[in-house]
């Protein structure tokens, strides 16, 4: 086992790495959102599923 990678961390870690490593800088209107936007959206929830996923797996 990697030394590096031997870290148990909690889930407010995780959670910490998932949101630094998404830096969104854009702001999401509803209200303005058209139906690519509202896709759009949805395929960044999963992706950011998906990411944390990653993260879970790797500890």
């Amino acid at each position: 086992m990697d030394r590096e990678n031997s870290k148990i961390y909690s889930k407010t870690d995780k959670l910490k790495m998932l949101y630094e490593a998404k830096n969104e800088d854009v702001e999401f209107s509803a209200a303005e959102a058209d139906q690519e936007d509202v896709e759009a959206q949805a395929r960044s929830v999963e992706a950011d599923k998906r990411q944390l996923h990653e993260i879970l797996k790797k500890e």
